[in-house]
Formats: C-alpha cells, sequence, structure tokens
C-alpha cells in the first residue's frame, strides 16, 4: 500500500550543482536521482531549447511526482523508472552522443525516510522494508531475519562502520530465535539494548548506523556508484561534467578514488624509459576538496549538514 505523503523534497546544493553541470543548449542532461524534481527543474530551466533531460528514479513515487513538478518542460524529458546503474545502456539504447552533464545525488531521499510505510526510518514504526525501488526483492525484513551473524556483522562494520556490530549481530540472531523481527521500532530498540548504556546517551542514535547498513545492503547503494561515474565519463563530450553529491564518508570515499582514478594517466613505474600502460587521463578534477553547504542552507536544512559535492570534467 502506498502512502499519501506528497513527495516534496528540499534539494542540496542546488546552486552549487548548477554552476558545476556548466550547463550549455544543444547537450543532453543527466539526473541519475530525480526524487522529486528539485535538480531536475533547475536543470531543466537552465539547458535551451536544443536539450534534452533524462530522469532516472527507481522509485515510481518519485517518478510520478517529479512529472508533476516538470510539466512545464515534458516535451525535452525522458523519464526512466530505473536504477541509474543502467546509464551506460540506456545512453547506448537511445543513441546519446552529445552527453554534457550528468548529476548524482546519492542516498535515500527525504520522502522515503518520512513515509513511515517505506519502512525505512527508526523514528517510525513501520514493516521492515528499505527499499527504494518496490521491485526490488529483498528487503530489510529479509536481511534482518535470514542473513547469518557472520554476514550481519560484516554489513555493520562495512556498511554502518559500527563498533558495536558483534554484540548487535548477535542480538539480532538470538532474538528471532523466538519470533521474527518484523517492524523498525522492533528492531531499534533491540538495538539500543544491546550495546553499552553509554553508548545510548552520548552521540547519534544508537539504531542509526545499523539502519544505515541494512538500507546500503538491500539497495547496493556502495555497488553502483563506480560503474555509473564510468560510464558517465565513457559517454560524456568534451568539457562535460561529472557532479556527484554524497552523505556519508564510504560514498565520497569511492566517488574520489574513482575521480582520481579516472584523471590519472600513466601507471608505469618511474625507472621506465617510455610508457608501456597506455592509461591516459579522462577527466580533470575541478577542485581538489569537495564543495560543502553554505551556512545559510544549514540553517535552512539541517539534513545537507553531512552533503559533499565533488565536480569532474571530461578532457
Amino acid at each position: 500500500m502506498s502512502s499519501n505523503l506528497p513527495f516534496s523534497h528540499t534539494s542540496v546544493l542546488l546552486y552549487e550543482c548548477m554552476d558545476a553541470l556548466n550547463i550549455r543548449d544543444g547537450y543532453t542532461y543527466v539526473d541519475c536521482t530525480t526524487g522529486g524534481g528539485g535538480h531536475s527543474l533547475e536543470i531543466a530551466k537552465r539547458m535551451g531549447p536544443h536539450s534534452r533531460l533524462l530522469c532516472f528514479d527507481q522509485d515510481d513515487t518519485a517518478i510520478a511526482a517529479a512529472k508533476i513538478r516538470l510539466a512545464d518542460y515534458l516535451s525535452q524529458i525522458t523519464f526512466i523508472n530505473e536504477n541509474f546503474s543502467t546509464l551506460g545502456e540506456v545512453l547506448t539504447r537511445l543513441k546519446i552522443d552529445n552527453l554534457g552533464g550528468v548529476l548524482a545525488d546519492l542516498g535515500c531521499s527525504s520522502p522515503q525516510f518520512d513515509d513511515p510505510e517505506r519502512g525505512f526510518s527508526y523514528m517510525h514504526d513501520a514493516r521492515l522494508d528499505m527499499r527504494m525501488s518496490r521491485d526490488n526483492p529483498l528487503d530489510a525484513y529479509e536481511v534482518v531475519n535470514t542473513y547469518s551473524e557472520a554476514d550481519l556483522r560484516r554489513i555493520l562494520y562495512d556498511y554502518g562502520e559500527e563498533r558495536f556490530a558483534p554484540k548487535i549481530a548477535a542480538a539480532i540472531c538470538k532474538a528471532r530465535e523466538n519470533a521474527p523481527i518484523v517492524t523498525t521500532g522492533e528492531l531499534s530498540d533491540l538495538i539500543r539494548h544491546s550495546i553499552p548504556k553509554a553508548a545510548r546517551i552520548d552521540g547519534p542514535h544508537p539504531a542509526k548506523r545499523t539502519f544505515q547498513a541494512i538500507r546500503i545492503e538491500v539497495n547496493a547503494e556502495l555497488d553502483v556508484i563506480r560503474p555509473t561515474i564510468e560510464a558517465a565519463a565513457h559517454h560524456m563530450c568534451e568539457s562535460g561534467r561529472i557532479a556527484v553529491i554524497s552523505f556519508h564518508s564510504l560514498e565520497d570515499r569511492i566517488v574520489k578514488q574513482t575521480f582520481r582514478t579516472l584523471s590519472e594517466g600513466c601507471t608505469c613505474p618511474r625507472d621506465f624509459p617510455v610508457c608501456v600502460c597506455g592509461k591516459k587521463p579522462i577527466l580533470r578534477l575541478v577542485s581538489g576538496k569537495p564543495i560543502l553547504p553554505s551556512e545559510e542552507e544549514l540553517n535552512a536544512n539541517p539534513r545537507s549538514r553531512s552533503a559533499k559535492l565533488r565536480v569532474a570534467e571530461k578532457r
């Protein structure tokens, strides 16, 4: 059952992204994570009459909301109700040869967190779900109730950087011996009681890292970042831009490393007289450091506080 909550979302680093994309008429632009259409709308306003916009989102609710918000520009927009991991395939299928810019706003959108029925948040009690796409066969309920203790411990460490991963994984496995863990509230309470009392008092919500880890596992969020950037770089026209917003260190690390790898040339040992690897840089870093939200934006939208924007340009 879908919620009646409106799919509204405050776009993070909106004008910084527009500046980063350096939008020009006559090119195709891609919003990999359309959401409610905030970034897409601003791109559409700026791109000119001879441009085209591809709007990706795996959430059908987001696509429906974006179509309403972008109603004035529908003749120039193609909506793609898929994960942006298919970017390369879609560009090839649509025979796009004038790609001028790609934007990706990684992670989960505010409406998904705020809708109790989506089962993303420890702030609401709902069935464990956390799927960005309702077609995804894997949900949080299955992860919590079927993964081995070792696998739970691994994803909590790797995707949540949770120092109490062994305690939490053990507690989950013990609890589900009696009955399945069905709701976000049950899981949140279990996590709270499985970690030391001092950790419950200080710092963020005790369940924050575990919920992040499970969400990343369900949606394979980290797996799609590098190949998507590589596909964008491969199809991009000269001077086209790739702009990526990340919200935690795991995402940002992948973006940073991928941009760096694609911007480096020869990898032969320094004592080689000539290059034999043939590797040439295909991107140029627009700025060495990430672009962060302004104080004004932080005050207006506290959820932007962890956002980092990295930008690279096709050589």
